[in-house]
C-alpha cells in the first residue's frame, strides 16, 4: 500500500484571496514505512510575503524569487503523487491550496477523499486534547527539536511518525523485545531469528488433519501442495 505524507507552506490562509503555496514537502510510505523517496520544492508565489506568514516558516521574498513557479513543477508533483492516498495534518487546508494551484495551471483537481486527515483522527482518538503536530509529538514522545520553524519536508517526516502512532503504534524491534518481562531477549545471534520462550501448542485437532488430508487428495498428484510435501 503506497501513501504520500504531505505538507505545504503558504503565504497565508486562503487561496481565494490570493494566497499561494511557497513550499511542498512529501515523503513516500510503503505499507506505512518510509521508502526514502521524497518530493521537495520551494516555489516562487509571484506575490509578496506577508510578515505573519514569514514568521511561521521563515521563507522570504528574496529567498523565493529565483525558485520555480508552480506551473514548472506541477507535472513532476502529480507524477510523484500518482493515485496514492495522501496523509495530511488538517487536510482541508492543504487540499484547498493544492487544488487552487492546479486550477490556475488548468490541471485536474485532486479528489478530496484521497486525503487521510491526521488532525481528524487525533481529535477522534483523543477528544478534548490538543491535536497540533507539536502536541502529538509530545504525546508520542517523538523528537521534533529540529522544528524551530514550520518546514514542509521536515513536517512531513514528523507527520509520518505521528501517523504511524495514530494507526497503531511503532514496533521497531518486530517482536524481539522481552514480552514476558524476564529481563532477557531470546535471539539467535547468527540468524537473528526470534525464539519463543514457550513453543505454541498445536491447535489442529485429529479431525482437522483428516479433513485436510482428504482435501489434498482431491487436488490430484500434480497439485503444488503435493510437490511441496514430497520435497520436505
Amino acid at each position: 500500500m503506497r501513501e504520500i505524507v504531505l505538507d505545504t507552506e503558504t503565504t497565508g490562509l486562503d487561496p481565494a484571496t490570493g494566497d499561494r503555496i511557497v513550499e511542498i514537502g512529501a515523503i513516500e510510505l510503503w505499507n506505512h514505512l518510509p521508502t526514502g523517496k521524497t518530493f521537495h520544492k520551494y516555489l516562487n508565489p509571484e506575490r509578496n510575503m506577508p510578515e505573519e506568514a514569514q514568521a511561521v516558516h521563515g521563507l522570504t521574498e528574496e529567498f523565493l524569487k529565483d525558485k520555480p513557479v508552480f506551473s514548472q513543477i506541477a507535472d513532476d508533483f502529480l507524477a510523484f503523487l500518482k493515485d496514492s492516498k495522501l496523509v495530511i495534518h488538517n487536510a482541508s487546508f492543504d487540499m484547498k491550496f493544492i487544488n487552487a494551484e492546479l486550477a490556475l495551471v488548468e490541471k485536474t483537481r485532486l479528489p478530496v477523499n484521497i486525503a487521510i486527515d491526521t488532525l481528524g483522527i487525533a481529535r477522534k482518538k483523543f477528544p478534548g486534547s490538543p491535536a497540533s503536530l507539536d502536541a502529538l509529538c509530545r504525546r508520542f514522545n517523538i523528537d521534533n527539536s529540529a522544528r524551530k520553524l514550520h518546514g514542509a519536508l521536515l513536517d512531513a517526516e514528523i507527520l509520518a511518525e505521528v501517523y504511524l502512532e495514530l494507526i497503531g503504534g511503532r514496533q521497531p524491534d518486530f517482536g524481539l523485545s522481552d514480552v514476558n518481562n524476564t529481563g532477557e531477549t531470546k535471539v539467535d545471534e547468527k540468524t537473528q531469528v526470534f525464539k519463543r520462550l514457550k513453543p505454541l501448542k498445536n491447535r489442529l485437532t485429529v479431525k482437522d488433519e483428516e479433513v485436510h488430508a482428504e482435501f489434498v487428495k482431491k487436488l490430484g498428484a500434480n497439485a503444488m501442495w503435493n510437490k511441496i510435501v514430497s520435497k520436505n
